[in-house]
């Protein structure tokens, strides 16, 4: 595809996609950062010699403008470079927020663009420009006709799948992006605590529990959720439940609040799929919390 673009915001989502939109084909017009450092190193790596800390600088050619800042400060980025009559009428101007919908990008249609959004459905914790992140992930896209099309597209090239949402959908699929990615370190840091309490901790901890993750992600896929719940709850084994909550509340009580919750949220995942009798599911919500949801 010979559709240029821009990037506003040089860290590591802004790099991460303008390295591997270059690599696909596409020609970078330049690089904006707060920091013209950033924006230097960004252009060095889209093999770009526009770079600048001042976006307008570098929007007014690119058919495409990513703008990859921090959240709180997209809405902003835009109505400024708008102000300053830095999109060209037709371009398209996309941010990578999964939370935000595309309508904060509003002051672009001034200029005559069009708006939308991409966000990729993947962590990225530190820099890593050896593989391609977007390879075979999922990436949402959303927004006005012609920027959803530009969207995808890139999406295509980048090597990942789009996934067309509405727009007013955007806050909860990114909650179940949280709940998914954020919260599954939190529940992993539950279990390396508790068997850091048990005498195992570091690599032993993680070498114990990786097959187990990998093979209850896999029994998720094949046969779904709530068919892969397994365990104690699952088949109303009421008494081991109890001797977990006495023994974390000896040894690690801070943790005891969390692990009823999650055994409290369980309990209907358990009844869904058919091994747990209602009296049991009762008794257990009387153990592990309220009864009410």
């Amino acid at each position: 595809m010979g559709c240029s673009f821009s990037i506003v915001g040089c860290g590591k989502v802004g790099k991460a996609l303008g390295k591997f939109l270059t690599d696909a084909g596409y020609s970078a017009a330049g690089a904006a950062s707060k920091s013209l450092s950033s924006a230097k190193a960004a252009a060095d790596l889209l093999k770009t010699v526009r770079y600048s800390d001042i976006p307008w600088e570098i929007t007014p050619s690119a058919d495409v403008t990513l703008i990859t800042t921090p959240d709180g400060v997209i809405a902003d980025t835009c109505r400024l470079i708008a102000e300053n009559k830095g999109f060209k009428a037709g371009s398209v101007v996309l941010h990578c927020s999964g939370a935000l919908p595309s309508t904060i990008l509003s002051s672009a249609g001034r200029c005559g663009a069009f708006t939308g959004s991409m966000h990729p459905l993947q962590s990225f914790a530190a820099d890593n420009f050896t593989r391609n992140p977007f390879s075979g992930i999922i990436i949402a896209v959303e927004g006005e006709p012609r920027a959803l099309t530009i969207a995808a597209e890139m999406a295509s090239d980048l090597g990942a799948t789009p996934l067309t949402i509405e727009t007013q959908a955007k806050t909860l699929y990114h909650a179940a992006a949280v709940a998914a990615s954020n919260y599954l370190v939190t529940l992993l840091s539950l279990a390396f605590r508790l068997l850091a309490e048990a005498g195992i901790s570091g690599p032993a901890a993680y070498n114990a529990l990786h097959p187990l993750i990998d093979g209850t992600l896999t029994n998720i896929k094949t046969i779904g959720i709530p068919q892969a719940l397994t365990g104690p709850i699952a088949r109303g084994d009421i008494e081991t439940v109890k001797k977990h909550l006495v023994e974390i509340g000896s040894k690690a009580p801070q943790l005891t609040d969390l692990f009823k919750t999650l055994g409290f949220h369980t309990i209907d995942i358990a009844v869904a799929k058919g091994t747990l009798a209602e009296p049991d599911a009762e008794a257990l919500r009387n153990l592990l919390g309220s009864k009410e949801s």
